[in-house]
C-alpha cells in the first residue's frame, strides 16, 4: 500500500476541448494533494491533445501524463480503459477522479473492475481523514442521508465527482510543472468497437453547468405553457432555464434543464427558483449558487430557507413585474 502515492484526474477531453468538469475536479485534487503532501497529476487521453496540457498545469496539475496515439482520436471504453490502467499498474497513484460525465460514468467502473478496487459514483464533496484515507461523500436515500465512504484496503482509491459541485481553481499563468509523454501500449485488435461516423444531435441542449445566471419553474408553474414565462425572465435577465423534478417528470420540459440529485448540480451567480418547494434533491444541486432568489405563494415552502432573497406570491404577477422593471432598468442604462 505504501508504494501508491499522488491523486491523480483524469482530463476528460472531447473535440480537443477540455471538460469544465474536469478543471472543477483538479482544483480539488489540487487542495487534496496540498493536505497529504502529494502531488496533482493530470491524465490527457486522445490524439492531438498535447497543447492541452499547459491548461492543466495553470489550474493546478503538478505533472500531466500525455497519452496520445491516432487509436484514441475518439472515446472507446475499451482503449482508454486499456491505457489507463496500465498507466496505473506502472506508476500507482493513491487516488484517481473523474467527472461524473457520460463518459467518467462509462470509465471509472471499467477500470475498477480492471484494478480490482472500488469506486463511489458521484460525489459531492471529498476530504482526507486523519489516516490519509480518501473521503467520498455523497446523498444516499433518495437524498435524506449523506453517506461518507472509504476504501481502506484497495487501491487506488476511486471516484466520480459530480458536475458543478467543485470550484475550478483560480487559473495562473507563471504556474509551472511537468508534462510527461506516454507511450501507449494498444493495438486496433484492443479495440472492439469502430467508429465510423460522430452525427451531433441537431437539437441544440442548454448547458446549465455552465452558466452564470439560471431561471428554473417547479411544479407551481402549472404545466408547459407558464415556461414561457420562465423563458421570457431568464431571457431578461441573460440566462437559461432550468427545472426541478416534478416539471421534468409531468412533460411540462426536457431533462436537459432538471436541476437537482437526479438531474445537474449547478453552481451559478443567480438562481432564480419559481414555483419550486425546495424539497432536499433539488436543493442538493443548487444550494451552491451565489445568490439564489425563490418566488413562492407559499410562505412555508422549504425553499425560503435557503434562499438569500424571498418573494412570496403568485408567480405569473412577480415575473411580469421583475422582467418590465428589468427592461426599464435596462432602456434606463442605454439612455
Amino acid at each position: 500500500m505504501n508504494e501508491y502515492k499522488d491523486i491523480w484526474v483524469f482530463a476528460e477531453q472531447r473535440e480537443q476541448r477540455l471538460m469544465n468538469v474536469s478543471l472543477e475536479i483538479l482544483g480539488e485534487a489540487r487542495k487534496l494533494a496540498d493536505k497529504k503532501g502529494v502531488k496533482a497529476c493530470a491524465v490527457l487521453v486522445g490524439y492531438g491533445v498535447k497543447g492541452l496540457a499547459d491548461e492543466l498545469i495553470k489550474y493546478g496539475a503538478d505533472v500531466v501524463y500525455v497519452i496520445d496515439n491516432p487509436l484514441l482520436k475518439n472515446y472507446t471504453t475499451e482503449g482508454y480503459a486499456k491505457v489507463i490502467a496500465d498507466l496505473v499498474n506502472e506508476l500507482k497513484p493513491e487516488v484517481i477522479l473523474y467527472g461524473a460525465t457520460y463518459i467518467g460514468r462509462d470509465l471509472a467502473p471499467r477500470i475498477a473492475s480492471r484494478l480490482h478496487t472500488g469506486l463511489t459514483a458521484d460525489c459531492t464533496g471529498l476530504d482526507i481523514d486523519e489516516n490519509g484515507l480518501l473521503l467520498q461523500i455523497r446523498p444516499a436515500f433518495g437524498g435524506n442521508l449523506i453517506a461518507t465512504i472509504i476504501c481502506p484496503e484497495r487501491r487506488p482509491q476511486m471516484a466520480t465527482v459530480r458536475p458543478g459541485v467543485m470550484k475550478k481553481a483560480p487559473k495562473d499563468g507563471k504556474r509551472k510543472g511537468e508534462i510527461i509523454e506516454i507511450q501507449a501500449n494498444i493495438k486496433e485488435g484492443d479495440i472492439r468497437t469502430q467508429i465510423f461516423d460522430i452525427i451531433k444531435e441537431a437539437k441544440s441542449k442548454v448547458n446549465i453547468e455552465e452558466a452564470d445566471i439560471i431561471v428554473s419553474g417547479g411544479r407551481g408553474v402549472g404545466g408547459a405553457e407558464g415556461f414561457k414565462l420562465i423563458q421570457q425572465l431568464a431571457d431578461a435577465l441573460g440566462g437559461v432555464v432550468g427545472a426541478s423534478r416534478a416539471a421534468v417528470d409531468a412533460g411540462w420540459i426536457s431533462s436537459d434543464h432538471q436541476v437537482g440529485q437526479t438531474g445537474k448540480t449547478v453552481r451559478p451567480k443567480l438562481y432564480v427558483a419559481c414555483g419550486i418547494s425546495g424539497a432536499i434533491q433539488h436543493i442538493a444541486g443548487m444550494g451552491n449558487a451565489k445568490t439564489i432568489i425563490a418566488i413562492n405563494k407559499n410562505p412555508d415552502a422549504p425553499i425560503f430557507k435557503v434562499a438569500d432573497y424571498g418573494i412570496v406570491g403568485d408567480l405569473f404577477k412577480v415575473i411580469p413585474a421583475l422582467i418590465e422593471e428589468i427592461k426599464r432598468i435596462k432602456n434606463n442604462e442605454l439612455a
